[in-house]
């Protein structure tokens, strides 16, 4: 019985020493997973749109430059981007899992711009876990790279200017100017990101390198542009409130086109509600969160190998970051009042936006920059007629939108901000223009695939 025992034993170890490891599979689907717990993070954590670009771009391009290693399709960022010079070598013989890797990094460098470490960390134990179990070997030595590269990612990221600008004082509000910003309800908070154009970019050759014609000389003439284009936003704001006064006296479920637009677009991570005494903050996603995961939509609908899936998000997330420092640097330098504290003062002092507006100046529209951007560099990785469903706010109870194309989900978004009360139409427009020149510039400058 003893022998029989001793023989089982010796064949089981035999077949487990025998037994060869499958190399641990990572796709599109496990990328934009990651992603998708990073947003969720963030719109716990309420990031402001601007710091919200930074949490998408650095991970991103960690998990380029190992996936762009030693790959005869795609470029390096090496010497592309300011400051980053170089990453550790990838030996081919080392037996990196480079998707493994790669996502590692992400996860990595993700951890240093969230607040709450404490969940990103639980979903990596959780993968880490899972991972070791289908190889070990090739997770340790997959991990060992993904974390070096991450090192050097940081230390790289360490140095754009962050950590200076959050010691820089607050934005000082100049009350005896009526053409300047002030805070507006219900929070009345402080401007967002006053020195974000001091942030170091990372295609363009500064923040002020595609600063947008001027707005309109403010004027409370009425026969000035000025306010002639105050006067269009506070008539369109007007006429979709008496809709909407229509819809609920006749009890129809069809919900005004422009206000399903502004809703839909909003984006707002400050949005409040004020109940009495209390005032808590509605999280949303911001302009970043909502064409990342349109760039996720289009990845699945293509069936996009991981390569495309890293590149795309990259490339996107690189225009987005621009995006934000192009727009705040002109933000802080125009400084022009919103809609809202214009109209109260020289229209209508009960006049409320359909949106609420969000805490910074007014000119030009982030959105309409940022949305111009996202879809240049999209329409160049998944072309100018592809169509899709836009589910990115149905967590938050709104229901899906279908687009014919990139672009015209962007123009849509722009126009939105008329719609919502928070715009005037010059911030609109240039701001379309100010996004598509990005867009543009990157898709030119940037040398991503071979």
């Amino acid at each position: 019985m003893k022998t029989k025992i001793y023989l089982l034993g010796t064949i089981f170890i035999l077949f487990i020493s025998c037994k060869k490891e499958v190399p641990i599979k990572v796709t599109t689907n496990d990328y934009s997973a990651a992603v998708d717990t990073v947003t969720a993070i963030m719109v716990h954590d309420i990031f402001s749109p601007p710091v919200a670009s930074r949490i998408y771009v650095y991970p991103n391009i960690a998990a380029y430059e190992i996936m762009a290693q030693n790959n005869s399709e795609y470029e390096s960022l090496q010497g592309q981007l300011k400051g980053l010079d170089s990453i550790p070598k990838l030996d081919s013989k080392s037996g990196v899992n480079k998707n493994l890797a790669a996502l590692i990094a992400h996860i990595d460098v993700s951890k240093q711009l969230v607040f709450s470490e404490e969940a990103l960390e639980k979903y990596r134990d959780s993968l880490y876990k899972k991972w070791k179990d289908e190889n070990s070997d090739e997770f340790e030595v997959s991990k060992e790279y993904g974390l070096k590269v991450a090192e050097r990612i940081k230390k790289w990221m360490g140095k754009d200017n962050y950590k200076q600008t959050r010691t820089y004082p607050k934005f000082s509000v100049y009350t005896d100017n009526p053409s300047r910003w002030q805070p507006t309800p219900p929070s009345y908070m402080d401007g967002v990101e006053p020195h974000w154009g001091e942030i170091r970019t990372l295609v363009m050759d500064s923040a002020s390198q595609f600063k947008p014609i001027a707005p309109h000389p403010f004027s409370t003439d009425k026969n000035s542009a000025y306010y002639k284009e105050a006067k269009e936003t506070y008539d369109v704001g007007n006429l979709i409130s008496k809709k909407l006064i229509e819809v609920e006296k006749t009890k129809s479920k069809i919900i005004p086109e422009e206000s399903q637009i502004c809703t839909f677009w909003d984006c707002n991570p400050y949005a409040t509600v004020v109940q009495g005494h209390m005032m808590f903050a509605k999280k949303k996603n911001t302009p970043d969160a909502h064409w990342i995961n349109i760039t996720k939509i289009a990845l699945k609908k293509s069936n996009s190998n991981f390569e495309t899936t890293v590149f795309a998000y990259t490339k996107t997330s690189i225009g987005i970051f621009e995006s934000f420092i192009s727009c705040w640097d002109e933000k802080y330098r125009s400084n022009a009042v919103r809609p809202e504290t214009f109209i109260n003062k020289n229209i209508d002092e009960k006049w409320k936006p359909q949106l609420q507006t969000p805490p910074f100046p007014e000119y030009t529209s982030g959105h309409s920059v940022v949305s111009s951007c996202s879809s240049i560099i999209l329409t160049t990785i998944f072309g100018d007629n592809f169509s899709y469903v836009d589910d990115s706010e149905t967590y938050f109870g709104l229901p899906k939108r279908p687009f014919k194309s990139f672009k015209q989900a962007a123009a849509e978004a722009s126009i939105s901000r008329l719609y919502g009360g928070i715009h005037y139409r010059a911030a609109i427009e240039n701001g379309v223009v100010q996004g598509t020149n990005i867009g543009n510039f990157i898709n030119e400058k940037l040398k991503m695939k071979k």
